[in-house]
C-alpha cells in the first residue's frame, strides 16, 4: 500500500489545518475516518468470500477424490467376496462328502433353551409391572430393619 512514515502524516495534518480551518478540522478527520474504516471492513469482506470460495473448491476436489477411493474399494471388496463364493463353492463338495451329519437330540435342546415355568420366584417376581408393584405395596428396595426403624421412629421426625 501507500507509504506513509510519521513526517508524512504531519505534512498532510498542517495543510489540512490550513486548508480546511480549526473549526470543521474533527468533522472532517471524524468522517474520514468512517471512510477509512468502511474500506478495511469492504476489503475483510472481499477476502473472506475469496477465501470461502476457495475452501468450497478444496472440499468439492476432496469430496470426488474421496468418491472415486471409494469406489475402488468397493470394486475391490466385491471382486474379493466372488472370488470367495467360487472357491467356497467348489470346497462345499469336499465337506459335504467327509462329514456325516451328527444326530440330534431334540429333548436335550429342548430342555436347554426352554425358559423356566412359571412357578420360578425370579420369573413370578419379574414378570410383574412396576406399576402394579406400586399400587399392591410390593417392595421393589430392600431396607434394613434399622434403617426402617430410624425412618419411622418418632424421635426421627420433630
Amino acid at each position: 500500500m501507500i507509504d506513509l512514515g510519521v513526517s508524512k502524516l504531519a505534512l498532510i495534518a498542517v495543510v489540512a489545518l490550513i486548508v480546511v480551518g480549526p473549526e470543521r478540522l474533527p468533522k472532517i478527520a471524524r468522517m474520514a475516518g468512517n471512510l477509512f474504516g468502511r474500506a478495511q471492513r469492504y476489503m475483510a469482506d472481499i477476502k473472506s468470500e475469496v477465501n470461502r470460495q476457495m475452501e468450497v473448491e478444496e472440499f468439492k476436489k476432496f469430496r470426488e477424490e474421496s468418491a472415486s477411493a471409494l469406489k475402488e474399494v468397493e470394486n475391490s471388496i466385491h471382486s474379493t467376496v466372488q472370488e470367495a463364493n467360487t472357491n467356497l463353492s467348489d470346497q462345499a463338495d469336499i465337506f459335504e462328502t467327509s462329514f456325516e451329519k451328527l444326530p440330534v437330540d431334540e429333548r436335550a435342546v429342548w430342555d436347554k433353551t426352554k425358559r423356566q415355568g412359571r412357578s420360578s420366584w425370579g420369573v413370578r417376581r419379574a414378570a410383574r409391572p412396576i406399576w402394579f408393584k406400586r399400587s399392591a405395596g410390593v417392595r421393589t428396595r430392600v431396607q434394613s430393619g434399622a434403617a426402617r426403624m430410624k425412618r419411622f421412629h418418632h424421635s426421627a421426625i420433630k
